[in-house]
């Protein structure tokens, strides 16, 4: 017989993904996991029998409970369910999902709504940071119509404004895990390379794109269709995975550690095409970014991995600062993506350097971007 439960549809950034409230799910663990594969359909590439979109954008959930945290209003899990394996990962946090829970709190009764912008102040059980959400509720609703307009997503609507509170250390425990701003990793059947493996909002790894031979500018299908590709970024991923002791054996990663770190390949400002068909110009970005996600190449760039490129570049001698544009503005890093151009910021404090402290060289007050959201749906999901 099935079972059925509440749940809203809810596109947040360039995400999408069912919003649950924590009580009408079992408790944490083998249940619930059951339950959020079910709804989704997996495991099944095309996600026919469940409500995934077959990518893993579209294949993830976000659940809420009240907070009992002073000056927290809503306490926010982040789930990605697998597609093709029976896995729920709630290893770091999905930014483009944080997104629409500021909404859903509001849409559920969770926190009323104020006249014109309400602020949520949420909490991620993931990564235990406070995420500030500024949304649109003339007259106490929602708005999600509006004029802002971000890449990878048709249309316009409001902004969003996501800012989180000190994000380093958000998985790891610090900004820079290894204590260096540049490691280099030893992948087998390929070599060394260099990485950055940073941890603000996500941990995020770093390489250049030239070191395997692409130039930053490639667009997903373009990765996808180059023999082996796939197998060595995920390969040299594995490797920061081992590094940052998530796992043992660095070809575990898939299975075991298949969200974090996220790679990233990076390369320096240049003229591209999107994958809309628009040019975009060398003096419209700071950097070109290509990120990794589940294994496959994202088709713009993660919230959580702009606001991580953008602290990236703040700290000194990280290959992010070495290749971005020197005179950028890091309270708007411009970053060339698939999509289009994204933006990102940081407020950081200066540390002044002491001989024999392990210092990264800056406190990370914030990290923020705007987004938008929509509700899609609200109704009831049947498992």
């Amino acid at each position: 017989m099935q079972r059925s439960i509440p749940c809203m549809i809810i596109r947040g950034g360039t995400s999408k993904g069912l919003y649950l409230l924590d009580a009408d799910l079992p408790p944490a663990g083998e249940e619930r996991d059951k339950v959020l594969l079910r709804l989704m359909g997996s495991p099944d590439l095309r996600q026919i029998d469940g409500l995934g979109g077959a990518q893993s954008v579209t294949s993830k959930a976000a659940i809420l409970a009240p907070s009992n945290r002073e000056g927290v209003d809503v306490d926010f899990t982040f789930a990605q369910v697998s597609i093709d394996m029976p896995l729920v990962s709630y290893v770091g946090n999905c930014g483009n999902i944080s997104v629409g829970a500021g909404p859903y709190a509001i849409e559920c009764g969770l926190v009323k709504a104020d006249s014109p912008v309400t602020r949520v102040r949420i909490f991620n059980t993931n990564t235990k940071k406070i995420i500030e959400e500024e949304i649109q509720t003339p007259d106490g609703y929602v708005d999600y119509s509006g004029d802002f307009k971000i890449p990878g997503v048709p249309g316009k609507a409001a902004p969003v404004k996501v800012v989180i509170q000190d994000p380093a250390g958000s998985v790891c425990g610090s900004l820079l895990p290894t204590g260096n701003v540049v490691d280099r990793l030893d992948v087998a059947d390929f070599g060394s390379i260099d990485a950055s493996l940073v941890d603000a909002a996500n941990p995020l790894m770093f390489i250049f794109a030239k070191d395997v031979g692409l130039n930053g500018k490639e667009n997903p299908n373009d990765i996808c269709a180059m023999p082996g590709m796939l197998e060595l970024l995920e390969k040299i991923r594995g490797e920061g995975a081992r590094k940052l002791k998530f796992i043992e054996n660095s070809g575990d990663s898939p299975t075991k550690s298949p969200t974090v770190p996220k790679l990233t390949l990076i390369a320096p400002p240049s003229d591209y095409v999107c994958t809309t068909g628009e040019t975009i110009k060398s003096d419209e970005v700071d950097i070109l970014g290509r990120m990794m996600t589940m294994q496959q190449p994202h088709h713009t760039y993660a919230l959580t991995g702009a606001l991580c490129t953008a602290a990236a570049a703040a700290i000194n001698g990280t290959l992010v600062q070495k290749i971005c544009r020197p005179d950028a503005d890091l309270n708007r890093l411009r970053i060339g993506h698939p999509g289009g151009v994204s933006e990102a910021g940081v407020d950081f404090e200066t540390i002044p350097k002491r001989s024999g402290n392990n210092t990264e060289g800056i406190h990370l007050v914030s990290a923020y971007s705007y987004r938008t959201a929509r509700l899609l749906m609200k109704g009831t999901a049947f498992f």
